[in-house]
C-alpha cells in the first residue's frame, strides 16, 4: 500500500446514551466515514450520532435483528472500494486514542493479516463482580489467535470476500467469522496494545446469567455450522457445557434416588473449582464452573429450536 490508508469505522447500538456520544468522540478525526447503525433506539441515539458528524443507516425492525447484520448493513453503506480498513465497534464501547495508529501500522506490514484487534477493557470493573469477571475475560493471550471480538480493525477487502458476518446468528458471529476467513488464508491477530474501554454494566447475577446463556447458544451453533474437523469450532465448549452443566447434575439426582452414593457426584464440582483456580483465580474458576449451567441451557435451547424449526430471538442481558 503506497499511499496512505483510508480507515473508515462503523459502529452498532441500540439505546446506548451517553456511552454511544463517548464512543463517537473517541473516534479520531482521520477516520472517514464513520457510519452508526440504528437498531430501534428512543433515546435520541439517531440525533446524537447525526449531530457528531455520522452516517446514520436505521435497521428495518420488522426483520429479525442480530448484530451481525447492523454490522453487515453498515459495511453495505460505505461506497465500494472507499476503504482499506474498517473498525468495528459497539456503541457501549470507547476507541484508545493510539489504536487505530497501531493497528493500522500493524495490517499493512502484515498483508496475510485479516483482523487487528487488541485489549478491551472494563470501564468499570469495581462496580460490580460481574463487570470483573467480563474484565478478566476480555484479558486473552497476544498474538495470532483463532478470533476476535466485536471491537477489531479488519482488511476491508478480506471481509467483503468472505460475505462478512452470518446475519443469522444471534451470538458467536465473531469467531464464525474468524473461522471463514482463517479457512480462506487469512489471518487473526491480537496485539500487546489497548484497544477500547467496554462498559458492561452488569450489577445482577441475572444479567451474568443470561450472558453465560447466550454463549452456551453460541458454542452450540458455532459447532453446529463448523464442529467437523478439522476445525472443530466450539465442540470442546459445548461438551464441556453439557457435561458440566446438565449431565452431572442429572446424573446425581436420579443417581440419588438408587443410592445416596450418587450425591458424591457433586464433589466434582468443588474439585473444578479447585483445579481451575491456579489458571484463573478463586473467584472467575468458580463462576466458570457455575457458568455451566446456563451454558448447557442455551446448548439445549439452540437445539430444540432447530428441531423444532423456529428461529431463536436476541438474547440480550442488558
Amino acid at each position: 500500500m503506497t499511499s496512505a490508508p483510508r480507515i473508515a469505522a462503523v459502529l452498532i447500538g441500540r439505546n446506548e446514551g451517553a456511552r454511544l456520544i463517548a464512543a463517537l468522540a473517541a473516534i479520531p478525526p482521520d477516520v472517514s466515514p464513520v457510519i452508526y447503525v440504528d437498531s430501534g433506539s428512543t433515546d435520541g441515539s439517531v440525533a446524537a450520532a447525526q449531530a457528531a458528524g455520522a452516517r446514520v443507516v436505521r435497521l428495518d425492525m420488522t426483520r429479525p435483528f442480530t448484530a451481525a447484520r447492523a454490522r453487515n448493513e453498515g459495511f453495505a453503506a460505505l461506497s465500494p472500494d472507499t476503504a482499506d480498513f474498517v473498525q468495528f465497534i459497539d456503541g457501549d464501547c470507547a476507541l484508545d486514542s493510539s489504536w487505530i495508529t497501531t493497528a493500522t501500522t500493524f495490517l499493512q506490514a502484515n498483508p496475510t493479516a485479516a483482523i487487528a484487534c487488541g485489549r478491551r477493557r472494563e470501564r468499570f470493573p469495581e462496580a460490580s463482580i460481574w463487570n470483573r469477571l467480563c474484565d478478566e475475560e476480555w484479558d486473552t493471550p497476544i498474538g495470532k489467535a483463532l478470533a476476535c471480538g466485536g471491537d477489531a480493525l479488519i482488511r476491508a477487502s478480506a471481509f467483503k470476500a468472505v460475505g462478512g458476518y452470518n446475519p443469522s446468528l444471534i451470538a458467536g458471529e465473531e469467531p464464525e467469522l474468524c473461522v471463514r476467513l482463517r479457512a480462506a488464508g487469512w489471518e487473526i491477530w491480537r496485539l500487546d496494545a489497548e484497544m477500547t474501554l467496554h462498559d458492561a454494566n452488569m450489577t445482577r447475577f441475572g444479567q451474568w446469567w443470561k450472558r453465560m446463556r447466550r454463549s452456551g447458544h453460541a458454542f452450540a451453533e458455532g459447532a453446529a455450522l463448523h464442529g467437523a474437523p478439522p476445525e472443530r469450532h466450539f465442540v470442546r465448549e459445548t461438551k464441556s457445557a453439557v457435561l458440566w452443566g446438565a449431565v452431572l447434575p442429572l446424573l446425581a439426582l436420579l443417581g440419588a434416588a438408587v443410592t445416596p452414593w450418587a450425591l458424591l457426584l457433586w464433589l466434582a464440582l468443588p474439585l473444578q473449582v479447585l483445579r481451575l483456580a491456579p489458571r484463573f483465580g478463586l473467584t472467575r474458576a468458580l463462576f466458570l464452573t457455575v457458568g455451566k449451567i446456563p451454558e448447557a441451557i442455551g446448548v439445549i435451547e439452540y437445539w430444540f429450536r432447530r428441531l423444532i424449526r423456529r428461529r431463536a430471538g436476541l438474547i440480550e442481558y442488558k
